[in-house]
């Protein structure tokens, strides 16, 4: 009598998970079109956490005895932020930045776009987090920008990837995750039009595999 009633609620759940699933547009199944559109994995989850935990352990003690504010660059970087932080041993204050340079595309466009307003560091020395080095432009822009408006003591800057290439803009961040070819990546905060921000792992996008469906 247990095991019925046990297996009955199994169904009832089961039945309710399917039932949502076609309700909403059949979320399960967009999971694995998301991911059937990866050409090949990049970086695995578990390369992620181990960088991550290495990265912690540097920033900690070179950065140890400042008046620090991370401020990540929205949107790709947050995933970063959340992840590195938790391994930084330091006190500090968090922040963000809107920027955007890829307004949708697989490239930089070159022009960038300030969605919200100077984070308060005056004086104090930031962390600056982003998810990729590409063109230099965001991060070199970012860079003046709080070093002249915001009135930063100093800056240092950590992205997740470097990629090999020549930039529009040199610059060599203080912190890096990985070095990678000139790809076009996504996960782990790396997006394609709005998705697949929100995959463990950080894998090279295959256009040609999307379901032309436009992100939000």
């Amino acid at each position: 009598m247990i095991m019925f009633f046990i297996e009955t609620g199994l169904m009832q759940s089961l039945l309710i998970f399917f039932v949502r699933s076609w309700r909403d547009g059949d979320e399960w199944s967009r999971v694995w079109d998301m991911e059937s559109a990866i050409d090949r994995i990049l970086f695995s989850e578990a390369e992620i956490r181990g960088r991550l935990d290495e990265l912690g352990a540097v920033i900690t003690e070179d950065l140890r005895g400042k008046q620090l504010t991370a401020v990540v660059i929205l949107h790709g970087g947050m995933i970063l932020m959340a992840d590195l932080l938790r391994r930084i041993q330091l006190p500090l204050k968090m922040d963000s930045l809107a920027v955007q340079s890829y307004h949708g595309g697989t490239e930089s466009s070159g022009v960038l776009t300030f969605g919200n307003g100077m984070p308060d560091v005056r004086d104090r020395h930031v962390l600056l987090l982003d998810d990729i080095l590409d063109t230099g432009r965001t991060l070199v822009g970012v860079r003046e920008k709080l070093l002249t408006e915001g009135g930063a003591a100093g800056v240092s800057s950590c992205v997740l990837l470097s990629k090999r290439k020549n930039r529009a803009k040199e610059i060599e961040p203080d912190y890096v995750g990985f070095v990678m070819d000139d790809e076009f990546v996504v996960g782990y905060g790396l997006d394609y039009e709005g998705r697949f921000r929100n995959l463990p792992f950080i894998g090279v996008l295959d256009p040609s595999k999307l379901d032309g469906e436009e992100g939000e």
